[in-house]
């Protein structure tokens, strides 16, 4: 699976997939259950660099002291709004505001794809950010921050 980033706007993001043949129904619900799930979690804030204490402790966890107050003191990183998954022939498409969510994010959500490309379906290609010019955005799904 090739992973290809272009104009990326976090609050204005679409998540395009090419899949080697079109998805069939069982595919498209894998993929649309580790997006929702990964979404869900995003809005729920675990998306946040800031606050990795488990991760930086390293391969020894017994007896880790985690530390509240700075897991607390940690800026909110929350991913806000997400459209329906759209398919058409091979693609597949995604809109997402988000949010204050940061890169971590992105890389838990390729390594799903990743995944799911090596036991589910064979995901050729996930472009992150930009348009297709041979699928046009007719509307753009509202963001929280649209007046």
């Amino acid at each position: 699976m090739e992973v290809r980033f272009r104009e990326f706007d976090p609050f204005n993001c679409w998540i395009w997939l090419r899949f080697a043949n079109p998805p069939g129904g069982g595919e498209r619900g894998y993929v649309e259950t580790a997006l929702d799930s990964w979404f869900f979690l995003g809005k729920c804030g675990a998306f946040n660099a800031e606050a990795l204490q488990v991760h930086e402790e390293g391969a020894d966890l017994s007896w880790m002291a985690y530390d509240s107050e700075d897991a607390q003191a940690a800026m909110p990183a929350l991913m806000h709004n997400m459209g329906p998954m759209e398919y058409q022939e091979n693609w597949a498409r995604c809109w997402l505001d988000l949010g204050t969510s940061d890169g971590f994010a992105l890389d838990v959500l390729i390594n799903a794809l990743r995944q799911l490309n090596h036991d589910v379906v064979e995901i050729e290609e996930l472009l992150i950010g930009g348009l297709n010019d041979d699928w046009p955005i007719e509307e753009q799904p509202e963001s929280v921050f649209d007046d």
